[in-house]
């Protein structure tokens, strides 16, 4: 929707900082409120206080899918009505009130279509900080209506090609081809066990990016189904492969979302006689929680490299976003500082929070969100990131990633049971994705 604001709102900035290891987010947070459709799991959380006078809400869309039996996200859409209800207790973007829609897009292609519709039906601004494997459904409808998608999680390809795109991390591609490089020195054969999914289709060569890079062979890509109750029979499938090939001991590199857990629950039974057989997989797939119920220090991720889009849960960066969480979503467990989709829905909101107060008292419609993202505006997450801005011929342009802007990643290990840096900063994953034959 559209509006002008009366009066600029002068409660404190957005995460303007453009330093990545000293600045913190400034936003403080409101309370949370839950609420779906029965249709299609659908929300809003209406303005919570005052008006804006004659000018209309800004509305938003953030969608994930919830209660699946396969990768769940309900932490997205309900970080994304707490900053609402936040922001609207300060008066609004920019004067305005914000309109959160959620949606659930029930890990299905034709409920990820409906989602999409919706966002157009309520003449949605944006649709931010989302998680959605059906690329395919969602993205014609958000392209017919000219409306943008900042911070989707980057699980496909179209969200680093659509020009309607605006992610904030480097996906799966950034992900997969940083941990092929980590682990391309340290490991024998490596066996990618990844949902047989379209989305899943598109890991292993990413992943042979990294591997490649550090003149390693290509890893095996065993598929499996993403909403499996055990792994028994892919864990040992692996593991014979592993205790047969060449060059010392292997690695086994589950991707299956939500059900990573599940798989290492398998593995660890499967690899009793095969204990010099090391893991390794992307944040997402695996968290602290997911390492403590795997038996911690003494399970089958000890030693395992991780690897992420930003910096670990304990730097000051966070400081905002785990502060909305103690003061108003402490008793939302699916809120969690460490969960890769609430902090790309934290950013995501940083980056529209940076937009609608970069047009100043002009309208705030899906034709100036992109127009001011398309024009060059550059948008400061607090040092969470580096400084964005979307271009289409950025590095990547041409091996067909026009959108990826940001290819860092941070590399994590797992070390007597606990998540921690394996090395300083981030790492450029820039290269190593020029290389990848992603045609």
């Amino acid at each position: 929707m559209t509006g002008r604001r009366p009066i600029r709102s002068t409660h404190p900035g957005g995460l303007r900082g453009r330093s990545r290891a000293t600045r913190t987010g400034v936003l403080s947070a409101g309370a949370l409120v839950a609420c779906a459709s029965l249709a299609v799991g659908c929300g809003v959380v209406p303005g919570a206080t005052g008006g804006s006078g004659d000018d209309d809400p800004i509305t938003v869309m953030t969608w994930a899918p919830q209660d699946t039996g396969a990768t769940n996200k309900p932490g997205m859409p309900a970080l994304a009505q707490a900053y609402a209800r936040w922001v609207n207790s300060q008066g609004g973007l920019g004067g305005r009130q914000l309109n959160v829609l959620t949606c659930n897009d029930h890990n299905d292609s034709v409920a990820a279509a409906k989602c999409a519709r919706r966002a157009v039906k309520e003449n949605a601004v944006a649709v931010v900080g989302s998680y959605s494997q059906y690329a395919d459904s969602f993205f014609p409808v958000l392209e017919g209506a000219r409306i943008p998608y900042i911070g989707g999680y980057g699980l496909t390809n179209t969200e680093f090609t659509s020009p309607l795109s605006y992610p904030v991390n480097g996906g799966q591609p950034a992900l997969l081809a940083g941990l092929g490089s980590a682990l391309a020195d340290s490991c024998g054969p490596v066996t990618l066990v990844r949902p047989d999914t379209i989305a899943g289709d598109q890991l292993p060569v990413l992943l042979d990016s990294g591997l490649s890079s550090g003149g390693h062979e290509r890893a095996h890509d065993q598929r499996a189904a993403e909403d499996a109750t055990s792994y028994d029979d892919q864990s040992g499938r692996a593991l014979a492969r592993e205790g047969t090939a060449p060059g010392g001991p292997g690695c086994v590199v589950p991707v299956l979302g939500d059900r990573t857990g599940t798989f290492m629950d398998s593995f660890r039974r499967a690899s009793e006689d095969h204990p010099d057989v090391r893991t390794a997989t992307v944040l997402g797939s695996v968290d602290q929680t997911t390492i403590n119920a795997s038996g911690g220090a003494s399970g089958p991720y000890e030693g395992a490299y991780v690897t992420g889009w930003y910096p670990s849960v304990g730097d000051p960066a966070w400081d905002g976003l785990k502060k909305l969480i103690k003061e108003q979503a402490f008793g939302n467990n699916d809120v969690d500082a460490a969960d890769a989709g609430v902090q790309t829905t934290w950013i995501a909101y940083t980056v529209l929070k940076e937009v609608v107060e970069s047009l100043g008292d002009g309208e705030v419609s899906a034709d100036t969100v992109r127009r001011a993202l398309d024009g060059g505006l550059e948008v400061g997450t607090g040092g969470l990131t580096p400084d964005l801005r979307w271009t289409f011929a950025d590095k990547l342009a041409s091996v067909g990633f026009p959108r990826l802007v940001n290819a860092d990643v941070t590399l994590q290990v797992v070390r007597d049971g606990r998540l921690v840096s394996a090395r300083q900063g981030t790492v450029d994953t820039t290269r190593t994705l020029q290389n990848a034959d992603v045609a």
